[in-house]
């Protein structure tokens, strides 16, 4: 078998996790834990799982998931563009459109800076805050059942691992996430 024949294999076959060599029997995959697949693959695997999960409900509710990460955003504050572009890793063309859209729907406001005649910031309506918060609580549920297997001390320590991680991250990027400022 090639190796390409391999990776056809093991792709239609979701028992068989990516990292397992292409000769791998497939009863050696039914052995094989999330745990056994190392970081990059767990980390990858929870990733498939959280995205699939927000992009169900986002679905549900019209939204893109650029479009949720935004209102995610402003829940707790009202960046101005620029940030908000920091904190979605978004250029400026492209956040102007995304906020136009948003505009457009109701769910955010683009006000002149009280400080800088130049800047807008933006801010969720009621209407947007309102979705925010009933996708958030849907995604809280959904989580919370991912996580149902976790003792109350695995589900901090996970908490507290990937709250470094986005840290570390945001850092790296030059953003304050408290402020989303640099």
């Amino acid at each position: 078998m090639t190796s390409s024949e391999g990776a056809r294999a093991r792709s239609a076959s979701p028992a068989v996790p990516a990292s397992a060599p292409a000769s791998a029997p497939a009863s050696v995959s039914a052995s094989v834990s999330v745990a056994d697949l190392g970081l990059v693959d767990g980390l990858a695997q929870l990733t498939f799982l959280v995205h699939g999960a927000l992009a169900e409900i986002a679905a549900r509710q019209d939204l893109s998931m650029i479009q949720v990460r935004l209102l995610g955003v402003l829940r707790d504050r009202e960046p101005a563009m620029r940030e908000l572009g920091r904190l979605l890793g978004l250029d400026k063309s492209s956040v102007t459109g995304l906020v136009d859209r948003a505009q457009r729907r109701g769910l955010v406001v683009r006000e002149a800076s009280a400080t800088d005649r130049r800047s807008y910031r933006v801010s969720a309506t009621p209407a947007g805050r309102e979705l925010a918060e009933r996708v958030a609580a849907e995604f809280a549920e959904r989580i919370d059942a991912f996580a149902a297997g976790l003792t109350g001390d695995e589900r901090r320590l996970l908490a507290g691992l990937a709250a470094r991680v986005v840290a570390a991250d945001a850092h790296r990027r030059g953003v304050d996430l408290r402020t989303g400022g640099s």
